[in-house]
């Protein structure tokens, strides 16, 4: 089955509202990534797109999908096709941009996203490679640039480097390390990312909140 899909129903294709599982159900998906990162209230939401969601964009569902999933909706919320006019009437300005350039993550289905408030601002790269299933191949959260792997399930936390060792072996037992990267936010704080082998449980998931703060769980 490889990296690209953890299981047989990615393959199949998921529960959505359409009307395409790349453009549409992919688009949801890579919204809702955004929505994690940032954790909070956003007023600004600035969506570029590129190669095939440039030009196919408007008639595919993108733009609503995108929006919902930023949003928090699922794939196959029944508020996704209202998404923009929601966001709108909750004071979120959004941009759509047609970038006609080739995809900076080397895919036709990517979209660059930008979420931001008066305090905050995070952006990420992500693209749909079919059946729903995405990519997320870089994402900046706290002025930290980050390139996972792609493949979802992704851990992105906060920690002292003294707790790092026990945090780290309690990931890889229970869902283990496809790879790993860091960066200094101060000399007694670190921002670490992890390319998971599989998901979380729910109980693992408090464990790991136990032993650290800030964590997101990006599936």
């Amino acid at each position: 089955m490889g990296n690209k899909y953890k299981s047989v129903f990615d393959i199949i294709g998921p529960v959505m509202i359409g009307p395409s599982s790349s453009h549409t159900a992919g688009a949801a998906r890579i919204g809702k990534v955004g929505f994690q990162l940032f954790n909070g209230q956003i007023t600004k939401l600035k969506v570029r797109y590129f190669e095939s969601f440039a030009k196919t964009h408007r008639g595919h569902g993108t733009d609503f999908a995108t929006v919902a999933g930023v949003l928090g909706f699922e794939p196959d919320d029944v508020r996704c096709p209202q998404a923009i006019q929601i966001a709108e009437k909750m004071g979120i300005d959004i941009q759509f941009i047609e970038d006609s350039h080739p995809s900076p993550i080397n895919h036709p289905n990517s979209a660059e996203l930008t979420l931001e408030n008066e305090t905050k601002k995070i952006s990420l790269m992500g693209c749909s490679i079919g059946g729903g299933t995405i990519e997320i191949r870089a994402f900046t959260i706290k002025n930290q640039q980050f390139f996972p792997k792609g493949g979802l399930p992704i851990l992105v936390l906060e920690a002292n480097p003294i707790n790092q060792d026990k945090i780290q072996n309690e990931i890889e037992k229970t869902a283990g390390i496809i790879s790993q990267n860091e960066s200094e936010l101060t000399p007694n704080e670190f921002i670490y990312e992890y390319d998971l082998t599989k998901n979380l449980a729910e109980t693992e998931l408090k464990q790991l909140r136990l032993l650290t703060h800030n964590l997101i769980y990006l599936k």
